[in-house]
């Protein structure tokens, strides 16, 4: 049985609200659930945003060195990993340290500046966490389940997990690793045919859209485009067949993800679709998700921080 909980972004007391509510309790140096069966699948960004990132750091990696969790990347593990490795031939940070980077991984500095024995362990550890799982009766990813970029990842990695050579690859907008890292932990965007845009919320013209990859029956534009004020602005006809094959089939194990911050009630994003990021890393609860092999899934194997 696995107890799937997503994006924790440093919230060191939801998460531990979390677990104890799911049964879960420290004993022997790490957190433990009474039944052996049950273990945590956490599904990233485990940093940023929140106050106490050590804590939620130590937790973590204290589960899955007892083997009482698995986890994978997530995007800001990703842009930690990157923010603090310099590139070898020219000794720059992979990712800039502009005042937006800055920003977004402040939290993270107050506690791990950079170059410290502390920092270089934290993102030592950010190194080893696979991309994806492959488990039993499920997929876990953080933010987009696309078989042809797993199935090539496959062949580039170890079980998921990046080496440092392949990692600072990742961080070159030219190599074919920068696309399938990039979208897997952060999400597809696809460009519109050509002739085609649409006025975001913001008034914005833009030729590219966010995708529900998840929606399984998706077979048209409006189906499939994320945050588009006017769909009708939105190209009419079937999905190309390059878009259509990175849409999750319904047939698939269930895939469970985080990252897209959604708000109010859960909702299953299809029979075998489930994101569980309902904005924890601000003010919303940390939701859970106890898996024990159904398919379709149900939101009342759901659980909120608290509960």
């Amino acid at each position: 049985m696995y107890d799937i909980i997503p994006d924790i972004h440093g919230q060191f007391e939801k998460l531990e609200h979390a677990l104890t509510s799911l049964g879960y309790a420290r004993r022997n140096g790490a957190w433990r659930h009474s039944d052996p069966r049950r273990i945590c699948v956490f599904l990233g960004d485990f940093i940023d945003r929140g106050p106490r990132n050590e804590d939620v750091i130590a937790l973590v990696r204290g589960m899955l060195d007892a083997g009482t969790a698995l986890a994978v990347m997530g995007n800001h593990e990703l842009n930690a990993i990157h923010f603090h490795t310099k590139h070898p031939e020219t000794g720059a940070p992979l990712r800039p340290w502009s005042p937006k980077n800055l920003r977004q991984h402040q939290s993270f500095l107050d506690e791990f500046p950079p170059e410290s024995t502390a920092t270089r362990d934290a993102i030592g550890w950010m190194r080893s966490l696979p991309l994806y799982l492959k488990l039993d009766g499920l997929h876990a990813v953080h933010a987009f389940w696309d078989e042809g970029r797993i199935a090539r990842l496959d062949g580039e990695t170890s079980l998921g997990v990046l080496s440092e050579e392949k990692l600072i690859r990742a961080a070159d907008p030219v190599d074919p690793l920068n696309d399938m890292v990039e979208t897997i932990t952060k999400g597809p965007e696809v460009a519109l045919p050509n002739g085609h845009s649409f006025a975001d919320k913001d008034g914005n013209i833009r030729t590219e859209v966010r995708v529900k990859w998840w929606n399984g029956q998706g077979q048209s534009w409006a189906d499939i485009a994320m945050s588009v004020p006017e769909p009708d602005d939105l190209p009419k006809g079937e999905l190309p067949a390059d878009v259509s094959a990175m849409v999750y089939p319904e047939t698939a194990k269930p895939v469970f993800f985080g990252h897209y911050w959604l708000t109010g009630r859960p909702v299953l994003q299809a029979p075998n679709a489930l994101c569980l990021d309902y904005s924890a890393g601000k003010d919303g609860p940390l939701m859970s998700y106890t898996m024990d092999g159904e398919n379709p899934l149900t939101l009342d194997k759901i659980k909120h921080q608290g509960d």
